[in-house]
């Protein structure tokens, strides 16, 4: 689970705030064309009330069904298949003949949940072991690249802002994208030296930081989770994080500029210590081209581009 769930875990810490019965169902294993990733959370409440989804409301029904006359009368973790023949895939609705693996834990504790809610808020990565044969569960600290792990003794989640955007100035466009950023589970860092910039912002939900931008970037460890979109409009400060971001395992490294500007930019970093492939992962014009104009448009299409590759999907060149 993400920090996208973050709404399902508020409402099952709340109803068992209030002394309500709530289960909670966590997608461990899919097969075929299942709906829902693996860790997708869903909190049943003991009069059918639900958040969250596991299959896009393909089994939803027939689960709450379960819990309510079955799993909440017991103690310990329960492992519930769906979709085992094509016949029962058919009936749950699941695409093309998927299956899905959902461990259902009828007595989570509200200790460990109001703590896990506590530090996805602060927006730590925790680490969530449940063991099946008990259903108690520790949280440990969590890394961007743990993995989800369920075995026959025990299941292992990661929650938080696994991945992070690093935004380079702290101009209008980069709030907008900062706000995206954050709606799609990063964790958000805008750095800015400026102080005319820095006067402007104080938020919460984003990290800020006054430092020089490839400075910044060298203290903060950019990791193979990390993307730097570079927004000033300013060779100055942009190129010089761009310089550090290139030469980092950052997943993604975008600036905002023309073609022309970018050509020029390119031009510009191989006179210094970056290779030609290295400058060649620079994504300029940052974002997809959907013909944006205004910053929230443009915000649009650099979380659009960040996200496909993220997910590993081929963008088109644009020099």
């Amino acid at each position: 689970m993400n920090s996208t769930d973050l709404s399902v875990l508020k409402s099952a810490v709340e109803w068992l705030q209030s002394g309500q019965s709530v289960a909670i169902a966590t997608v461990v294993q899919t097969w075929g064309s299942a709906p829902r990733p693996v860790g997708s959370w869903l909190a049943i409440r003991a009069d059918g009330q639900v958040a969250g989804s596991v299959s896009g409301g393909c089994v939803e029904d027939d689960l709450i069904r379960r819990v309510q006359t079955e799993i909440l009368t017991r103690n310990t973790p329960e492992m519930v298949v769906y979709g085992v023949t094509q016949q029962e895939a058919a009936r749950f609705g699941l695409p093309c003949g998927g299956t899905l693996r959902l461990l259902v834990e009828p007595k989570p504790e509200l200790a460990v949940l109001e703590q896990l809610l506590e530090n996805i808020s602060s927006h730590q990565i925790t680490r969530r072991s449940v063991s099946l044969s008990t259903g108690k569960s520790t949280l440990t600290l969590g890394n961007r690249s743990d993995e989800f792990v369920c075995t026959e003794q025990e299941m292992q989640t990661t929650y938080g802002p696994r991945w992070r955007m690093v935004i380079i100035g702290a101009g209008q466009l980069s709030l907008y994208t900062a706000d995206f950023a954050l709606a799609s589970d990063f964790e958000v860092i805008v750095i800015d030296p400026r102080e005319e910039y820095a006067e402007g912002l104080n938020r919460t939900d984003i990290t800020f930081s006054k430092g020089m931008p490839d400075d910044v970037l060298l203290e903060i460890g950019v990791d193979s989770h990390t993307a730097v979109v570079a927004l000033t409009h300013d060779p100055k400060l942009d190129d010089m994080a761009l310089m550090e971001a290139l030469k980092s395992p950052a997943f993604y490294v975008g600036a905002l500029g023309s073609r022309k500007n970018t050509q020029k930019r390119k031009e510009r970093l191989l006179e210094f210590d970056v290779s030609e492939e290295q400058v060649e992962k620079l994504h300029g014009p940052v974002g997809l081209y959907i013909g944006a104009l205004t910053p929230p448009e443009i915000a649009v299409s650099i979380l659009a581009e960040v996200i496909a590759v993220k997910h590993g999907i081929s963008v088109p060149k644009k020099v």
